[in-house]
């Protein structure tokens, strides 16, 4: 099937409120274009050298979308992600968070959106905020006091698993932590999205609460690299 057949089916199998965000990790600018073609507006990148790449050979078809990024960003990297970044879905501690806003001053933006990234695995190889509820709603409300911060949402990654329904139970852990954050109606914030599910568990993800999904070879096919 082509990159506009799959996105089609999946687009047919969710709800119209989960936004597809496109994971294009390894993709060439052919691929990222087709995608934008078939009518993703939502992009997500892992690697900086890439956004930047990806950002600069797209032109002005490149102010059309809105570049997220997804994965682990180092602080040296923060300059080099808010030129083409729009928003930051991995805010892994309140060290960060003030790192990044420390510098959206200096870019063209006003007020960046971010996600907090749980580990929801508890997982030592993995970055993020342990799912514990205080913890998260702590870190929420230091994030609200930063000027040039919008906190938004949360993200997960869940562990590795050759079965995606094993992932339930972190998903729907995941929506309990984010409905008592949301409820909590923390100033300067506005909860909104949770951002969880891949190409192999975007269903379950769906199923258990999330309205944001990050897809890339659910899109593309398989990485050639």
């Amino acid at each position: 099937m082509s990159i506009k057949e799959n996105l089609k089916k999946i687009q047919d199998q969710i709800p119209g409120n989960v936004t597809i965000v496109a994971a294009v990790k390894s993709r060439n600018i052919e691929e990222v274009r087709e995608i934008i073609d078939a009518g993703i507006t939502n992009i997500g990148e892992n690697y900086i050298q890439e956004g930047e790449l990806a950002y600069s050979q797209l032109g002005d078809l490149a102010q059309s979308i809105r570049f997220h990024m997804i994965g682990h960003l180092q602080t040296n990297k923060i300059n080099k992600t808010l030129a083409f970044c729009d928003l930051i879905q991995t805010v892994d501690s309140l060290k960060k968070a003030r790192a990044i806003n420390s510098r959206v001053p200096y870019s063209n933006k006003l007020r960046l959106p971010v996600f907090i990234e749980v580990n929801i695995g508890n997982e030592s190889n993995k970055s993020g905020v342990l799912p514990e509820f205080t913890q998260i709603e702590n870190l929420a409300i230091e994030i609200s006091k930063l000027n040039n911060l919008h906190l938004q949402g949360l993200m997960t990654m869940g562990p590795v698993t050759e079965n995606p329904e094993s992932l339930r139970p972190y998903f729907r852990h995941l929506k309990i932590i984010f409905d008592q954050l949301k409820a909590k109606h923390i100033p300067n914030t506005d909860i909104k999205t949770l951002s969880m599910g891949m190409s192999a568990s975007y269903k379950i993800a769906i199923e258990e609460g999330s309205n944001m999904v990050r897809i890339g070879s659910g899109l593309f096919g398989p990485r050639k690299r």
